[in-house]
């Protein structure tokens, strides 16, 4: 049943998902080429997490971060794909009031979690770059944990934010997403009760992580730029900024398109190419992030060439 009476509501006990398209050749398509994408999402990050536990070269905290990004990445994609690749094999893709309450508290944990370790790794970056007599009294193994630990503690603030204010939304009319996910925007359009409180506990809490964490990225890069800038050899400004491009491009691709979600107007966009703007966020940067780091970092090629050169020999 998709509808439980309840006093004079008719409260909704599940929804169904629209997702991308309803011709089924389309479908057909995007579920080879969406699982396909996953598959690899799945085994470059695995790869990455595998790659950076095994290699002693490997062993500092700019690679223990990246593993835990790593580790998000697999969270983002996964918290929405399976989902969306069963809408394409049936008719009507439907899912529970508390399977859309999970999904919609895991995309906010993973993506708030993200936005954290995109943070972290500037600010080690920064203090590599900018003090890199004290690095390893800096960024010590405690203040690493630490630092994942916070992390980690903030997205669950995001999802027990989100959580809560999506079970305080009273759903009792339509119960079809425009989405192949349960997104918050989509949701708020299905509301028959006021929804001014849950818009601000969610706005704040994604505005709060958004706003600490580019202004940590900006102040550390702001930092690095100048620090480089003084550096009189310019193998020394080209070795420095090297360590930073894989990081910085996966910054650009991660808050560029978030932004383009959940800061731009409404009206500038459709539906649909917000549904496009979910995917690049919740697919495409995912199998990307480990393509980058492992392409434009010389320590993670080098541990790459090694163990599959111990490997062929062996």
């Amino acid at each position: 049943m998709a509808f439980l009476e309840d006093g004079n509501h008719t409260a909704v006990t599940e929804f169904i998902l629209l997702g991308l398209t309803d011709d089924s050749v389309l479908r057909a398509i995007l579920f080879i080429i969406i699982l396909c994408i996953y598959l690899v999402t799945v085994f470059g990050n695995l790869s990455t997490i595998l790659l950076i536990n095994v290699s002693s070269q490997l062993h500092y905290p700019m690679f223990f971060f990246l593993s835990h990004l790593a580790s998000v990445d697999i969270g983002i994609s996964s918290s929405v794909t399976p989902n969306m690749l069963v809408n394409f094999l049936v008719k009507q893709n439907t899912i529970s009031y508390l399977g859309c309450s999970i999904q919609f508290g895991s995309a906010a944990f993973f993506g708030g979690l993200e936005c954290l370790l995109l943070a972290v790794m500037a600010y080690d970056r920064f203090v590599a770059i900018c003090n890199p007599l004290l690095y390893s009294i800096k960024m010590c193994t405690q203040v690493c944990i630490q630092l994942i630990v916070g992390s980690y503690l903030g997205g669950f603030l995001c999802a027990s934010f989100a959580t809560l204010s999506f079970l305080s939304i009273l759903f009792c009319g339509p119960n079809r997403i425009n989405h192949f996910f349960c997104d918050f925007a989509p949701l708020i359009e299905l509301s028959c009760s006021d929804v001014t409180v849950p818009v601000v506990v969610i706005s704040f809490s994604a505005g709060a992580v958004t706003m600490l964490t580019v202004f940590v990225i900006t102040i550390s890069y702001t930092y690095i730029l100048i620090t480089i800038l003084k550096m009189h050899s310019r193998e020394g400004r080209q070795k420095a900024f090297s360590t930073c491009t894989s990081h910085l491009t996966a910054v650009t691709l991660f808050y560029g398109t978030a932004i383009f979600i959940y800061v731009m107007p409404k009206s500038s966009y459709s539906t649909d190419q917000n549904k496009v703007l979910s995917i690049s966020n919740t697919l495409v940067i995912p199998m990307l992030n480990p393509l980058i780091y492992s392409l434009r970092n010389n320590e993670i090629k080098g541990a790459m060439k090694r163990h599959l050169g111990k490997k062929i020999f062996s």
